[in-house]
């Protein structure tokens, strides 16, 4: 599993690095195999530990192997740390950077930089969902650890309200289906926290479609209007692109969970799910989703009105030559779009339904864990609540874009207004924050504390140049005693050799040492 998960990330920073004359890609792909080279380090760890513990890195025998360790604790500083814990956070911490949760998500909306089918195949089914497969696949290790179960639910449901709400502002057409992508993950995330590993890989599944559906069919779109990826300078495009905007609201309503397509059936049960596990932590999962999903309809309609019902705001030659893309290029929207329809209807009862024997022993869940059943004795109005939600971010948006535009105008001149588009377009100053106090922090100790002082400091003056500085220092002396007096000469050479001669003969040092100073004061004397 570790070879193809490196070689997944090997892949990605291959394929956004594709433009490689482009600077802008250059960073992105460096930036994406830096941020998953600090959740690589985590996992590297995980699979020490659990090779120190098992033996094996075998599923089978370090799965029945580590109920017998899960009382096994670590001593240090004295402080007791459950094993068991320790390893699952650090896997945990893996499937961070894969699958962009909060803290390891900076490299995903970068990451647009590469082609758009790229953008397509890492969010869809790719790169992103390695992490929620990994939890997943890894669900006998984190049945047994209660405490990183609640650290998985806590990160999934803050990534998806980060994501949604970062999202709401954004202007660049793939950046918003991007962090989309980042908020859905968050959703799959602390499913497999509140252990419905099951629900999490369903929505991982109905999520492929729906999310490959919308990169390639905004891949249209931008190859429609001369490579332009600025929504403020599209619109009027639903005349032009009948078919790209067909594709679109179908992606779109499958993604804010619309009833009957495929996100409905996935995203609804995670949040049912969530508020039948009736525990504070759930709780907490359950209205930060019902919020995320509010946003992800207000910014998936933002998107809508944007780019294909306001008045055009491109330029005229651009916007007249729009055109549909080729049947080579809608073929592959046309399926897709029909699975974001039909695929979670047909195989919700494969993936979730009860007594379904599809997953036999590859997911395994506590009976006290499961909490499936529960969700038939929920309040219908609970139930209903994320689809309100839904519904409400829906028509606000289409509200403000089509009807109150003057009125957003007038919001925007207020300061506090501008404090929160500013905090929220700019992604939450995670990249601010890490690039001026974590990066540049790292680079200036690096020149100033490493390289200057102690690389060309004290290694090097105790080293190549202070080797180097010493030997030309010793000939200057040495030359200094080629004086071309006889006299001198002579002296040196009885001094040596009465050196040698007590070295030989005197039985200590300091005897050798003695006698040979009371000769040179008798010599100075004569």
């Amino acid at each position: 599993m570790f070879v193809g998960w490196e070689g997944v990330g090997l892949s990605s920073f291959l394929l956004i690095n594709f433009w490689f004359t482009r600077i802008q890609a250059n960073k992105a792909a460096m930036k994406a195999m830096l941020v998953n080279r600090v959740g690589d380090f985590f996992i590297l760890c995980a699979l020490f530990g659990l090779l120190y513990l098992c033996g094996s890195l075998e599923y089978d025998v370090v799965f029945s192997t580590v109920p017998y360790m899960a009382d096994l604790t670590f001593k240090e500083l004295g402080y007791s740390f459950p094993v068991l814990d320790m390893v699952c956070i650090a896997l945990f911490l893996g499937a961070m950077g894969k699958s962009a949760q909060l803290g390891l998500h900076t490299w995903l909306p970068d990451a647009m930089e590469g082609p758009t089918p790229v953008s397509a195949l890492i969010h869809a089914a790719t790169m992103v969902t390695a992490g929620v497969f990994l939890l997943a696949r890894c669900s006998f290790l984190f049945e047994l650890s209660p405490t990183a179960l609640l650290f998985i639910q806590y990160v999934g449901a803050c990534t998806a309200i980060f994501a949604a709400s970062t999202g709401l502002f954004q202007n660049d057409m793939k950046k918003v289906i991007a962090y989309s992508t980042c908020s859905q993950l968050g959703y799959m995330v602390f499913a497999a926290g509140l252990s419905n590993y099951d629900v999490s890989v369903f929505h991982l599944s109905n999520h492929a479609f729906f999310k490959a559906l919308l990169f390639l069919a905004a891949g249209s779109v931008i190859h429609a209007v001369s490579d332009e990826q600025d929504m403020r300078k599209m619109g009027g495009l639903k005349n032009l692109l009948p078919f790209s905007y067909s594709v679109v609201v179908i992606g779109s309503l499958a993604l804010i969970g619309f009833p009957f397509l495929a996100g409905f059936y996935s995203k609804d049960i995670i949040l049912e799910a969530a508020f039948a596990k009736n525990s504070v932590t759930s709780h907490f999962c359950f209205y930060l989703g019902t919020f995320a999903a509010f946003f992800t309809a207000f910014y998936s309609t933002r998107l809508l009105f944007l780019v294909f019902l306001a008045e055009p705001n491109g330029s005229k030659v651009t916007t007249f030559a729009a055109h549909e893309p080729s049947w080579r290029m809608s073929l592959p929207l046309f399926l897709l779009a029909l699975f974001s329809i039909t695929v979670g209807f047909f195989t919700k009862d494969i993936f979730i339904g009860f007594g379904s024997d599809f997953w036999d022993y590859s997911i395994f869940m506590l009976s006290q864990n499961y909490s499936l059943r529960d969700i038939e004795f929920i309040n219908i109005l609970d139930k209903l609540t994320p689809l309100i939600f839904t519904l409400m971010g829906t028509f606000v948006a289409y509200y403000i874009y089509a009807f109150a535009l003057g009125d957003v105008y007038s919001l925007k001149q207020k300061p506090l207004f501008q404090k929160v588009y500013n905090f929220l377009s700019r992604k939450w100053y995670f990249d601010r924050l890490y690039n001026e106090f974590i990066t540049q922090s790292v680079l200036s100790y690096s020149l100033y504390g490493l390289y200057i002082n102690i690389d060309r400091g004290l290694l090097e003056k105790s080293g190549p140049s202070g080797s180097v500085s010493a030997v030309r220092n010793f000939s200057k002396d040495l030359n200094s005693l080629q004086s071309g007096n006889i006299k001198d000469y002579l002296l040196f050479f009885l001094i040596g050799i009465f050196a040698i001669i007590f070295l030989i003969y005197c039985q200590t040092p300091i005897l050798t040492f003695a006698f040979f100073a009371s000769f040179i004061f008798n010599l100075d004397e004569n």
